[in-house]
């Protein structure tokens, strides 16, 4: 066992874990942050959060619509689902999630960012949550993004427990969505091939294959994105050439966009940004010269 996993373990042994610093207001930030500490954490207020615009986000118009809706009956107080993201790597996970807070954040909406290592805190953090806002005036979004699981990590149960199963009842103004390269979130081995069955029809899966699947489907929301092909990368690298003042007709730029996602091995969303900044930044250095 490591030896903060040990420092951890005793620190609950002993005295618990304890919220260090002042409780962010949530009045003047819509967005906060959880810092994992050896023993306790501390939930800092970021009051100038990256906050895509919706129609900025191409490709994605199914998944955004249905996370949109989802988040809407969540901030109106209407029954919601827990969300897990998954997919291709810049593919548009968290900027979806992002772009929520900035369109939802005057109606109550809030976000608080949590790394894997802070799912080992969620009762810290729910009680942090109770405590900066007690009347229950703002809803909660807990976001951990890029999120997977070792075979044997202690989180994994705990988040299992957060999302269904556990005995004390999660406050309803909480939501926590998640994005995953992984769509089980847990690595998937040859050996757990060999558990499957057959019953009559049906393939059966073994206890490996099934305790790997079993938190993913604790989540009420599954939205899978996928990379883009050709034509759409292109029309995502348009856009972001138009965000940044570019006018250039697609053929001055298109073979040029085209080998960048070729030495990248993706067509995504994230790359054509990339793209995008670095065409109109050497073009604007090349003119100055």
């Amino acid at each position: 066992m490591e030896q903060q996993q040990l420092v951890e373990i005793l620190g609950r042994f002993l005295g618990g874990r304890q919220m260090d610093g002042p409780l962010p207001d949530f009045r003047e930030c819509m967005a906060a942050r959880w810092r994992h500490l050896p023993l306790g954490g501390r939930l800092e207020g970021i009051r100038y959060p990256d906050l895509p615009a919706m129609d900025a986000l191409m490709g994605i118009d199914d998944v955004k619509e249905v996370l949109d809706r989802n988040t809407r009956q969540f901030v109106a107080g209407l029954p919601a689902n827990d969300a897990l993201l998954w997919g291709g790597r810049g593919t548009g996970k968290s900027s979806l999630v992002k772009a929520l807070l900035g369109a939802h954040g005057t109606r109550g909406l809030r976000l608080v960012e949590i790394d894997a290592q802070g799912v080992l805190d969620l009762p810290e953090i729910l009680q942090a949550l109770e405590s900066a806002d007690p009347g229950r005036k703002f809803r909660y979004i807990l976001f951990c993004d890029d999120l997977s699981f070792g075979s044997e990590d202690p989180a994994y149960r705990a988040l299992k427990s957060l999302l269904d199963g556990a005995l004390e009842a999660r406050p309803d103004n909480v939501l926590f969505y998640a994005t995953s390269n992984r769509r089980h979130l847990l690595p998937r081995h040859f050996a757990d091939n060999e558990e499957y069955r057959r019953h009559g029809e049906e393939i059966i899966p073994g206890e490996t294959a099934e305790e790997k699947i079993s938190l993913s489907e604790r989540f009420g929301l599954w939205l899978g994105f996928y990379p883009f092909d050709q034509q759409q990368y292109l029309e995502i690298v348009q856009v972001h050439l138009r965000l940044l003042g570019s006018m250039e007709p697609v053929t001055a730029w298109r073979e040029e966009a085209l080998q960048w996602a070729l030495q990248r091995g993706s067509r995504s969303g994230r790359v054509a940004r990339h793209f995008a900044r670095h065409h109109v930044g050497s073009r604007a250095l090349e003119s100055s010269r």
